[in-house]
């Protein structure tokens, strides 16, 4: 029995893509390369192409975002597509593109929050250090500007999605190019970077005197400690201060607190690692931090975490074999999985009590945060189409639904959260998994693109309907 039948008047219910993920089309229109589409030619087991095809079939994806109750839709932006080199002209016909994706959706009624960097930055731009390398930054915000004057459609934008899972999946746990393993020196630095872009892109928007909203994604993990060991708490607090505080205060607060700061030199201390702070990039992010109209909160899971010593660690499960992952972070602590506790067959917690718990931390330690929205929530399964063409997956209803009642009940508490977006719209391409990790609401049959209700859409047209009562 489902725990959420209604929505709040003036509700986000919508649905999640990315460009890389769902377009396809990488060798047409004059499009660019990006940083996946080298690496997965050179190393990759899986081909970005045709991935959905929403390229050519996004006109049919909205309108069944349409039929299935949702009215927003969150999109991102292919840099290569827009600008084929990093320092070239622009592509008249990406141009084009996105303006009728934009209308599309507005013409359905479907309010677009479009993010201008969904870990897909150019090749040219890898290969000069990518968010190490300052120049990039001025790249960026040359690039944030033109979309952002260029698309005034758009009233909703994010500037970068979840900076700590690309900057782990780069130079932490290697799965992304260019595929370092525990320098934890870059990792940090590409924070710290990425924080300063998304600031600079903050403040140039509201330079413009536009009439939109702007704020970034973070992905957010709430850490328990696994006993009530002191080595353990303390190892919780050095995960949690890497993991999601030194984001939140470089992009809510605009200054990294000092215990902030104590944890974190626990963390690069026991890694020989180490962060350098501009004094000018205090400066931009304390700038920044009010203009902020929006903040977006992507969470799947929770982490239990105990002391951990030893050297890092990190097994990544990218075939769905359930107990094939672990993660052990040299000076943070260990993940440690809990019988009590459900995991999917990625091993990822289901933890809906984390996600009321991290809105009401953010609403006690970040009193200033903006409007905010479950950018990302979703249940990844291994689906197949049965006899009657259809998708049971009960199990992903079951998990919406528990995370959706966390997400009214901490509204009920006072968190202004306005909006949830489940991953994903439709079954993707995924980074590291390829196509048997299915999210979306509906099937894809990758052969033929024939796109296939699941139960999950059917849920959702029921409370979509509640909106419109």
């Amino acid at each position: 029995m489902a725990r959420v039948k209604t929505l709040p008047k003036g509700f986000y219910l919508g649905a999640a893509t990315a460009a890389y993920q769902v377009e396809g089309a990488t060798q047409e229109d004059g499009r660019g390369q990006n940083m996946w589409d080298v690496y997965l030619a050179k190393h990759g087991q899986y081909s970005p192409d045709p991935a959905s095809d929403f390229y050519h079939r996004y006109p049919e994806d909205i309108a069944l975002a349409k039929e299935f109750g949702l009215n927003a839709i969150r999109l991102s932006i292919s840099w290569v597509r827009l600008f084929p080199k990093i320092d070239g002209p622009v592509n008249e016909s990406a141009v084009a593109y996105y303006h009728d994706l934009f209308k599309t959706c507005l013409d359905y009624g479907i309010t677009p929050f479009v993010a201008l960097h969904h870990f897909d930055s150019p090749q040219e731009m890898l290969e000069e250090g990518d968010w190490l390398n300052r120049k990039n930054i001025d790249r960026f915000i040359k690039y944030a500007k033109f979309c952002f004057l260029t698309f005034p459609e758009i009233k909703n934008w994010f500037t970068i999605n979840e900076l700590i899972s690309l900057a782990s999946g780069q130079y932490l746990g290697g799965q992304f190019p260019p595929n370092h393993h525990f320098n934890v020196s870059e990792a940090i630095q590409a924070e710290h970077n990425m924080l300063v872009a998304h600031a600079r892109a903050v403040i140039a928007y509201h330079d413009l005197n536009l009439p939109g909203r702007i704020g970034c994604i973070h992905a957010l993990k709430t850490g328990y400690p696994n006993s009530n060991r002191i080595e353990d708490i303390q190892a919780c607090k050095r995960y949690d201060a890497y993991n999601n505080r030194f984001l939140l205060d470089g992009t809510l607060l605009g200054e990294y607190q000092s215990e902030t700061m104590q944890l974190l030199q626990e963390v690069l201390q026991a890694n020989d690692a180490s962060l350098t702070i501009l004094p000018e990039d205090l400066a931009i992010l304390k700038k920044a931090a009010p203009l902020n109209g929006m903040f977006g909160m992507n969470y799947y899971r929770s982490e239990f975490v105990r002391e951990y010593h030893g050297e890092s660690i990190d097994q990544f499960n990218s075939t769905g074999k359930k107990g094939t992952s672990a993660f052990k972070f040299k000076g943070v602590g260990e993940f440690v999985k809990r019988p009590e506790v459900p995991t999917t067959d990625w091993d990822w917690n289901i933890y809906p009590r984390g996600l009321f718990d991290m809105l009401m931390r953010i609403k006690r330690d970040y009193p200033t945060v903006p409007t905010i929205f479950l950018t990302e929530n979703g249940m990844a399964l291994k689906e197949q189409l049965n006899k009657e063409k259809i998708v049971d997956d009960s199990r992903r209803i079951d998990f919406i639904d528990q995370h959706l009642e966390q997400v009214l009940k901490a509204r009920q508490a006072g968190v202004n959260i306005q909006g949830y977006f489940v991953w994903s719209l439709q079954d993707q391409f995924s980074w590291a998994n390829g196509y048997n990790k299915r999210y979306g609401l509906f099937y894809v049959d990758f052969e033929t693109q024939k796109r296939y209700p699941k139960k999950s859409a059917y849920w959702f047209k029921q409370l979509g309907a509640s909106l419109e009562e």
